[in-house]
């Protein structure tokens, strides 16, 4: 179980080596808050897909795999919208259409269509809590290098009488605003992926040549 909980932190992992669900790195992971929720939100959606899949597969013809997936998928992310509505409309304006959208993440539809289908839902969990957990950190970091560099500040959740958010001296008179948008997110992710191709080189797969 341990190993299928870290594989994808380093080996891998979905964002920095095989560059799954790269809509939430481009659009919410402007500021710290935002990164964080939206990686949260997909690894509690993650885990419940991934284990239901898992557990109904032998009741579920093949032809409609797709199809419960993605309903288990948007009830989960419709349930979450309406929380954060309800108790964070600033942050649900934040995130707006991008909640949604995690029904048809990248890494959710690998591992609840790939992984889960092949394995128990006990393996499926662990599976998904690690692959998911993994996403999180690494949005998160990519977060908080955005809105450091990007707008020089830090945003927090707000509590009594402090605002949420941290301002950097320097840098949030001067940032570089190129991080803070698209373009930025890609020249990080670039980063990323070098210093994971350094250390776990990918494994390189030799054709065998027919002969006549």
């Amino acid at each position: 179980m341990l190993q299928t909980f870290s594989k994808g932190f380093v080996q891998e992992n979905p964002l920095c080596v095989h560059l799954l669900g790269l809509c939430p790195v481009l659009a919410v992971s402007v500021r710290l808050i935002d990164a964080f929720a939206i990686g949260l939100t997909l690894l509690v959606i993650l885990i419940i897909t991934c284990t239901a899949m898992s557990a109904l597969k032998p009741h579920i013809p093949g032809r409609f795999h797709v199809f419960i997936c993605t309903v288990i998928a948007a009830s989960c992310a419709s349930c979450a919208e309406l929380l954060m509505r309800a108790y964070m409309p600033g942050l649900s304006d934040r995130l707006g259409i991008f909640v949604p959208l995690l029904t048809v993440n990248a890494l959710l539809l690998d591992r609840a269509l790939g992984f889960a289908r092949e394995n128990t839902p006990g393996v499926s969990f662990w599976d998904a809590l690690g692959m998911g957990t993994s996403f999180l950190l690494a949005l998160v970091g990519i977060g908080l290098i955005r809105e450091v560099l990007g707008s020089g500040t830090i945003t927090l959740v707000p509590a009594g009488s402090f605002s949420g958010v941290i301002m950097i001296p320097g840098l949030s008179r001067s940032p570089i605003r190129l991080i803070s948008l698209p373009a930025g997110a890609f020249l990080i992710m670039g980063y990323l992926k070098a210093v994971f191709d350094i250390a776990h080189p990918p494994v390189k797969t030799t054709r065998k040549e027919n002969k006549p």
